[in-house]
């Protein structure tokens, strides 16, 4: 696979398929992720609170 452009096969269940397949040299894959940009500094924090709904259920 030598261009992987669409966003769906950059997860990665679906890199390691490809991995496990041949369809896609592991080396090509770590380039790509060399050359994403860091986006680091456009994140957002997310705050979640769960809930123990344990007792719902019996």
């Amino acid at each position: 696979m030598s261009e992987m452009n669409d966003t769906k096969q950059l997860d990665k269940r679906v890199v390691a398929r490809y991995l496990r397949r041949g369809t896609l040299d592991e080396k090509e894959y770590e380039r790509l992720l060399k050359a994403l940009p860091d986006l680091e500094a456009q994140a957002v924090p997310v705050e979640s609170e769960f809930e123990d709904n344990a007792a719902d259920e019996g």
